[in-house]
């Protein structure tokens, strides 16, 4: 209920930009350039945490950007979940999937978020975003679906105010793909999926779940496929340092 109201809500009353407060309007059209996509490049966390596949990021975390993912994230704004969505789209764009007969399905696997933190926040955002991000790549001619398939099989504490090696430990052995993963699945070309990148602890965890349930296609397949092996990652945003190219800074 507390989805749907904030659903209709965000449709009926006057809000300002999420990304810099210009009045009313949900995203402008300087922030939502700051999420387009066009600076998306591969992220590199140092130090890379074993196992982390190739990472691909729309924008840098900073100014607009952060401020857009914190609003939908945390605070609810659920209509974001478009530009957010069409943002991971080009993430996933710039990491070598490209429209086209004979290419293939591609499955969006989410990182999922606890179940306390979903029932905190009213919605499971990597999720929602990924399935904005689907629809825009299908539009784009880009067979997509999202393949919810991870889950957490024991508690974990918050990673906020972790480091980097305190996350690894944190999450080690944490996520698990559910019963009938590989059907969800189906032998599309996985790609990981997630709001933000910061350490790549939580990247590396979901790849050593997928790969340890043989999710990958031929000889990627299995716990001996090696990092980077056919699986990808895109986010919405990374730490503009994390860059292999810096980006422009983001929209005020």
């Amino acid at each position: 209920m507390r989805g749907w109201w904030q659903e209709l809500a965000g449709l009926v009353l006057p809000v300002d930009c999420a990304g810099c407060g210009a009045a009313r309007v949900l995203v402008c059209a300087d922030c939502r350039g700051a999420l387009s996509g066009a600076e998306a490049g591969l992220v590199r966390p140092s130090p890379r945490p074993e196992g982390l596949p190739v990472v691909q990021a729309a924008a840098a975390y900073e100014g607009a950007v952060r401020a857009v993912l914190l609003a939908h994230k945390e605070r609810g704004a659920l209509p974001l979940a478009g530009v957010l969505g069409a943002a991971l789209a080009a993430a996933v764009l710039a990491g070598g999937t490209r429209p086209g007969p004979g290419r293939g399905e591609v499955a969006l696997v989410p990182v999922p978020s606890a179940r306390r933190q979903v029932r905190a926040r009213g919605h499971d955002p990597a999720r929602r975003i990924a399935l904005a991000a689907a629809g825009r790549l299908r539009r784009a001619g880009v067979p997509a679906r999202v393949a919810p398939v991870l889950g957490l099989r024991r508690a974990v504490a918050d990673q906020a105010g972790l480091g980097a090696r305190e996350r690894r430990e944190n999450l080690a052995g944490a996520l698990a793909v559910r019963r009938g993963g590989a059907g969800l699945t189906g032998g599309a070309r996985i790609v990981l999926v997630d709001d933000v990148v910061t350490t790549g602890a939580t990247l590396a965890e979901a790849a050593r779940a997928v790969r340890a349930a043989g999710l990958l296609p031929g000889r990627a397949a299995g716990p001996a496929a090696g990092p980077g092996a056919v699986l990808r990652a895109a986010v919405v945003a990374a730490p503009a340092d994390s860059f292999a190219r810096a980006p422009r800074t983001a929209a005020r």
